[in-house]
């Protein structure tokens, strides 16, 4: 028997109570959690919300995975230590997948959305570039581990970073090539894309030549490219005694790789940028004879570097990367300011966050200065028989 009203069957009634309840269900899930992509959650009572925002997929997945467990380890060891004002800080973590434009959309949701009070990114100077604004503008604090570009912290008050910046790197890679391995004629390939790569060559270029050294030649790729061969067959040309190469790891590595077939068998010399496990995955035995700067070693025998290398092994089974340490670093001292300012309060946190003096790092002493950078040393790292190998240090 087919009960009907107004030519409506029983089934169809049914169709429409599901619908409804349906909704119901997902109403209550946005009420209750959060839980559907896209909404927001609140903060819970006993919880400090900060925004990370992170390249965990694209050309650069590399940085933004390495930065992402090392700071979920310092925030894991944090709450277990009974958190900050006595609460435990949670992290909400966004993917901007390598791309500028991708970072400025996961900040806008981390502040619009989720209300974070503090936000932690980007590894690469561009993607800082396209969000730091945007923090700015809603006074909510920014600290990234590892932008090296000067105009990062320029965008204004509530933007730092806890790394050295591309004016100290350059110069550290100009005197190690000048003074260290007696290099008088460089040459220069460069990343037209990455404000990174173009700062960093300059300050190279310009203190190589105060020095007494002379770049004869340059030429530019941009980052996604894999055929490097006409840039160098030009650079080869020019008869450099080494090559700087101020790019990130992937790009750099194949440039190297092919510099090897074309029979050039100069050293080759990087900045932070080459900082990666896939570096010598990548270019094999080619990154025979290459250097690069960089903010610390993992064979450094200091107590609190091996304590750091021991808990990071253990939980990742993998040796830190600089992007690890620097975002360990990052979760502490950022921690650390929360502790001193005794509030959330986006004002009384940057002013704390500016007031850090001789925080002592796994990267070092770390103290903000007045322009918002960290004054810290720098580690040149090289690479013989297949494996990274100490060379020296450098202090600001």
């Amino acid at each position: 028997m087919q009960i009907q009203r107004d030519g409506q069957s029983l089934s169809f009634l049914s169709k429409k109570l599901y619908f409804v309840f349906g909704i119901s269900i997902v109403s209550l899930l946005i009420i209750i959690g959060g839980i559907v992509p896209g909404c927001g959650r609140a903060a819970d009572e006993n919880e400090i919300l900060i925004g990370e925002y992170s390249s965990l997929t694209g050309t650069a997945a590399t940085f933004g995975t390495s930065t992402h467990n090392a700071l979920a380890l310092a925030v894991e060891e944090i709450n277990d230590a009974g958190g900050v004002l006595g609460k435990k800080i949670k992290v909400l973590t966004e993917d901007d997948q390598s791309k500028p434009e991708e970072a400025a959309t996961a900040v806008t949701k981390l502040i619009t959305r989720d209300k974070v009070k503090a936000i932690i990114g980007e590894n690469a100077s561009s993607r800082s570039l396209a969000a730091a604004p945007i923090c700015q503008a809603n006074s909510i604090p920014m600290v990234s581990p590892s932008s090296t570009n000067p105009k990062v912290t320029q965008v204004g008050d509530y933007i730092f970073r806890i790394c050295f910046i591309d004016p100290f790197q350059g110069t550290v890679c100009a005197n190690f090539a000048y003074n260290s391995l007696n290099v008088k004629h460089a040459a220069i390939l460069k990343d037209v894309k990455n404000e990174y790569s173009i700062g960093l060559a300059e300050f190279f270029a310009t203190k190589f030549k105060e020095s007494g050294g002379t770049i004869v030649a340059e030429q530019a790729y941009s980052e996604g490219d894999n055929d490097f061969k006409a840039q160098l067959t030009a650079l080869k040309a020019s008869s450099p005694e080494l090559i700087f190469v101020p790019g990130y790891y992937t790009e750099s590595a194949l440039i190297v790789k092919q510099a090897r077939e074309l029979n050039i068998t100069i050293p080759f010399l990087g900045g932070d940028g080459w900082d990666s496990g896939k570096l010598i995955e990548i270019g094999g035995s080619a990154m025979e004879n290459t250097y690069f700067c960089t903010h610390y070693s993992a064979m450094d025998t200091n107590a609190v570097v091996q304590h750091f290398v021991t808990k990071y092994r253990s939980k990742y089974n993998e040796t830190p990367d600089v992007n690890a340490v620097l975002g360990y670093d990052v979760g502490k001292l950022l921690a650390d300011a929360i502790q001193r300012a005794g509030t959330m309060d986006g004002s009384k946190l940057r002013d704390a966050i500016a007031a850090t003096k001789n925080f002592h790092g796994v990267t070092g002493s770390i103290t903000i200065n007045g322009e918002r950078n960290a004054t810290k040393p720098a580690v040149i790292l090289a690479i013989r028989n297949g494996k990274l190998t100490y060379r020296e240090t450098v202090q600001p």
